[in-house]
C-alpha cells in the first residue's frame, strides 16, 4: 500500500489538547469485523465484549520526563531538547533531538536548570534521530537521572505543545495505572482510559491481565517521508516478552480465550515475537517492525487503540487488524460524530 492512502484530514477542533476528566469517560467507537457495524460507547462500556477468561495483554512501559528547556552558551538562545534514547550510561551519552536545530552545531554546550547545573556538550549532529549529546555530570548515575527527573517536562505529542505547555496534571495523565518500567518517550494511549474502578471490574468478571514492555519511541510520530510503504525504515524500540509472559499467552491460544491488545504497541510487540506456528517466544531485545495492509494480524482477537495522525504507523497497525476499508469508513465517521484524536482523545476496540 501507499502512504499515501493513509492520508486523513483531521479538524484542528478534534484534537484533544487535555485528557478527559475521568479517564474511562472517553468515548469508544466499537467496529465488529464480521457483521462491519459500528457502535457508539463510552469506554467504561467495554466489559460489555468481553467475558471471564478473556485475556487483556498490556504495555507496563512507563513514560519518563523527556523534555528538557534550557539555552544554548554565548548566545542564551532557548532550546528544548527531547531526549530519545540513552546510548551509554557510563559516558551520558544520548541521542536527542533538538529545536530549533539548525543553529545548533558540534561542540556546542546546552545549560539547564536555573543555575545552570546541567550541562550538555553536543558530539554529533549527524544521526538520523537529530544530536548526540554527553552530558557533563561529575556524580554517580543515580543522581544523574535524579537530575534529569527533576528537570525534564512530561514529553507530550507537538500537537498539545503548539498549544499549552506541559502541566502538573500531565505527569500523572499521560501515564496508565500500571505503568512500571522507565524507557517511553510516548504513552501508550490505549491504556490511558482504564480507571482504577473499570480494572477492578474487569478482574471481577474474570478478564485476566498481563503485561509485556515495548518502549514507544518518537518514531511513531516521524513523518515518513517516502509514498512505498516496503522502503521506510522504522526506528528501533526496546521491547520485552519474559518466557512467563509467552506460556500464558501460548496457553490462552491453546485453550481458544479470546486475547485482546491494549494498544498498538502490544500488537507490534506480539507480532514481534511470533513462532511461525503462531505461537509466541519470548523476546528481550529491539523491534523496528513496521505493521500496514495487507499485513494479517494474527497474535491477537481484539484491539483497543486511539484515533491517530493521519500517516502514522499506529493507523496503519489498526488498519492492518481491522481491515483498510472498514478502519478508513471508522475514522470518517469518527470526523463526522466529532470523537476526539491522538492520546488524550477518545478510544476505538475491534473485535
Amino acid at each position: 500500500m501507499k502512504l499515501s492512502q493513509f492520508k486523513i484530514n483531521i479538524p484542528q477542533e478534534l484534537i484533544a489538547i487535555y485528557p478527559p476528566e475521568e479517564r474511562d469517560a472517553a468515548r469508544l467507537m466499537v467496529l465488529n469485523r464480521k457483521t462491519k457495524t459500528i457502535e457508539h460507547r463510552t469506554f467504561r462500556d467495554i466489559l460489555d465484549y468481553f467475558d471471564e477468561g478473556d485475556l487483556f495483554v498490556r504495555n507496563d512501559t512507563r513514560v519518563f520526563p523527556a523534555m528538557l528547556y534550557g539555552e544554548k552558551e554565548k548566545t542564551a538562545a532557548k532550546i528544548r531538547v527531547f531526549l530519545l534514547r540513552e546510548l551509554d550510561p557510563e559516558t551520558r551519552l544520548w541521542d536527542v533531538l533538538v529545536d530549533p536545530a539548525r543553529k545548533i552545531r558540534i561542540g556546542n554546550k546546552l545549560y539547564f536548570g536555573e543555575d545552570a547545573n546541567l550541562v550538555a556538550e553536543v558530539i554529533d549532529n549527524t544521526t538520523a534521530r537529530g544530536r548526540t549529546l554527553r552530558f557533563l555530570f561529575e556524580g554517580d548515575y543515580v543522581a544523574f537521572r535524579a537530575k534529569l527527573n527533576a528537570l525534564g517536562s512530561t514529553p507530550l505529542p507537538d500537537e498539545i505543545l503548539k498549544v499549552r505547555d506541559p502541566e502538573e496534571e500531565d505527569q500523572e495523565r499521560y501515564q496508565t495505572l500500571y505503568a512500571k518500567v522507565e524507557g517511553a518517550v510516548a504513552a501508550p494511549s490505549a491504556g490511558l482510559h482504564f480507571s482504577r474502578e473499570l480494572l477492578l471490574k474487569c478482574e471481577l468478571k474474570g478478564i485476566e491481565f498481563i503485561n509485556i514492555t515495548l518502549h514507544p519511541g518518537l518514531g511513531n510520530f516521524r513523518e515518513i517521508d517516502v509514498e512505498d510503504l516496503t522502503k521506510h525504515k522504522l526506528d528501533s524500540e526496546q521491547m520485552l516478552i519474559t518466557p512467563e509472559v509467552a506460556a500464558q499467552i501460548n496457553e490462552a491460544k491453546e485453550k481458544e480465550r479470546r486475547i485482546c491488545a491494549v494498544g498498538t504497541t502490544v500488537v507490534k510487540a506480539l507480532e514481534s515475537s511470533l513462532y511461525p506456528n503462531g505461537k509466541i517466544k519470548p523476546f528481550d531485545g529491539w523491534t523496528n517492525r513496521f505493521i500496514f495492509p495487507p499485513h494479517q494480524v494474527t497474535s491477537t482477537d481484539a484491539l483497543i487503540t486511539n484515533f491517530h495522525p493521519s500517516e502514522s504507523p499506529m493507523l496503519m497497525i489498526a488498519a492492518a487488524f481491522g481491515g483498510y476499508d472498514f478502519v478508513m469508513k471508522a475514522y470518517k465517521e469518527a470526523i463526522k460524530e466529532k470523537y476526539r484524536f491522538y492520546s488524550y482523545g477518545d478510544a476505538m476496540l475491534i473485535i
